[in-house]
């Protein structure tokens, strides 16, 4: 039988960022066939975002670097080769979809990458509206692009590169920022173009529960510079990242390891038998007074509405979590809320909160989708102590909270340097430096591997226990079945639903986590909620 052409390959390949500095990858050696669909999972700023830059040049021609070995794509080697050799083959959509656009319009970008390849307008018509229906943005045809949320325009960074038709599609993150029907409807649309028209697919992805169980392989970044391959079933055995799926499967004994919630399902049979008649433990979360009071709330853009006579109270102590799909006011009702951001109509009652100092001058404090705008410094380090200072709290306060969600970062490093995940801790951290009477949380686990979502779980818990009240915006259910307390879902800028966790994403076929889903009718949102049942 004939061995099988790499598309991609990778031979003996070293990459570090300073003569000095520890390799980022060490002796890598990858070969992906035509018609792959390939999952790269790793821990938060492991080197992935690296290895997806190998692949067209951009790493180390545009973001420096040191690069040892070949790597090879089609017939051409990168190192002979500059990115824009690569256009017509490989699409590359980063982690900031925001900084990647080049026009003002959705119809108008999706047309971009066409027009630099010289492609005939008939041609760009006809992919145009293929890809504005295959992703389900047709009715975003003529909005700008900064007024789109984040998870709108991702969808059409993502429409952008699909309409050049390239052979070899690279995905960093591409879900991140994705309702899960919009997840849903994105992956469905990959896997279309891997299974009908042998477009590779290379995708690095945190939330392994929506992309594991179509991969064809899976490749693992550890961290320490080494890359490993291979069936995921095999990997996720004994891999340092897994979703709930899996970590409910290694609880069980399941062997194989289902990727699927149908397979899982199949094999719960004993599962649910062993935890019939019982529940999780679920402590009554100890809330005061209304810190945070929003009544009738409307924000208004021009014509579009955002958020429609919205009311909703933070208590003191509470964690809530805003849920709704990508576009429906979730952020604005954000911004409104702390005063700084639009609002027509209603009003927002702040109560001050009292802290062991007095009254707090910083009542509300946020942390938007774009989180590296709180950033100004030239090192991490230099970040941490100008928040000690402004929060006035023992110096390397903010340095430990880092260190708990994301360990490891070089304190040296400039905060533009890090991956899209350690960012993001940063500016958490920093925010959450002086424990605030009120966070508001926008996106906060884009970029987090499930160690660092954890942490983060354990950090806003604690603020909650001294009385700080948490909403998080988030399209993450399985952060909100371990965080939230509480589940307030926006559409189309009207509150729709509003009361405790268990009830509302458990019922929802959307937002439901996949525990809840393998073990349903049972409602059980989590594998230490299951974990501490059978204990």
């Amino acid at each position: 039988m004939a061995s099988v052409v790499p598309v991609i390959d990778l031979a003996d390949v070293s990459l570090r960022y300073g003569e000095d500095s520890r390799p980022v990858l060490r002796h890598v050696d990858l070969r992906i066939p035509e018609g792959e669909l390939v999952v790269v999972a790793g821990p938060t700023g492991s080197g992935k975002s690296s290895l997806l830059g190998l692949l067209n040049g951009l790493v180390p021609h545009f973001s420096g670097g040191v690069v040892t070995g070949t790597v090879t794509v089609g017939d051409l080697r990168t190192s002979d080769h500059r990115p824009r050799d690569f256009a017509a083959t490989v699409g590359v959509v980063s982690q900031d979809p925001l900084a990647g656009f080049v026009t003002d319009t959705v119809e108008e970008e999706l047309a971009y990458g066409m027009e630099q390849l010289g492609l005939p307008p008939s041609t760009m018509r006809t992919r145009v509206e293929e890809t504005l229906d295959l992703l389900g943005i047709a009715d975003l045809r003529d909005r700008s692009l900064r007024t789109l949320s984040g998870g709108q325009q991702q969808r059409v960074a993502i429409g952008a590169v699909l309409a050049a038709g390239p052979r070899i599609l690279v995905l960093d993150e591409p879900t991140s920022a994705l309702d899960p029907t919009s997840a849903e409807e994105v992956i469905a649309a990959v896997v279309r173009l891997v299974h009908d028209l042998g477009v590779t697919v290379v995708m690095a992805e945190h939330r392994l529960e929506r992309v594991l169980q179509h991969a064809d392989r899976l490749v693992l970044v550890a961290g320490d510079g080494s890359v490993v391959d291979g069936d995921p079933a095999t990997l996720m055995a004994n891999a340092p990242v897994a979703p709930p799926l899996v970590e409910l499967g290694r609880l069980a004994g399941w062997s194989p390891l289902p990727l699927s919630i149908r397979d899982a399902r199949r094999a719960a049979g004993p599962l649910r038998d062993a935890l019939a008649g019982r529940g999780p433990i679920t402590p009554t979360p100890a809330v005061g007074e209304n810190l945070i009071t929003a009544t009738r709330l409307t924000v208004r853009y021009g014509p579009h509405t955002a958020v429609r006579e919205v009311g909703l109270t933070l208590r003191r102590g509470e964690r809530v979590a805003l849920m709704g799909r990508n576009g429906s006011g979730k952020s604005s009702l954000l911004w409104a809320l702390t005063g700084l951001g639009r609002r027509t109509s209603g009003s927002v009652t702040r109560q001050e909160f009292s802290g062991g100092s007095g009254a707090d001058d910083r009542p509300v404090a946020l942390v938007p989708q774009s989180a590296a705008d709180l950033l100004y410094l030239d090192t991490v380090d230099a970040e941490c102590r100008a928040a000690d200072r402004q929060e006035d709290v023992d110096a390397g306060t903010c340095r430990a909270l880092l260190d708990r969600l994301a360990p490891g970062i070089e304190g040296a490093a400039h905060p533009r340097d890090v991956s899209e995940g350690q960012r993001l801790a940063l500016a958490l951290a920093v925010q959450l430096t002086g424990a605030p009477s009120v966070v508001l949380l926008d996106e906060p686990t884009r970029g987090l591997d499930y160690g660092a979502k954890a942490a983060l779980v354990t950090v806003l818990s604690e603020l909650a226990t001294v009385g700080t009240a948490l909403l998080v915006a988030t399209h993450d259910v399985e952060f909100v079945a371990r965080f939230a307390d509480r589940v307030v879902i926006l559409a189309g800028g009207e509150k729709v639903a509003d009361g405790p966790t268990a009830v509302v994403i458990a019922a929802s076929p959307a937002f439901a986590p996949q525990v809840s889903r393998v073990l349903h009718p049972q409602r059980w949102l989590t594998v230490d909620h299951v974990r501490a049942a059978l204990a």
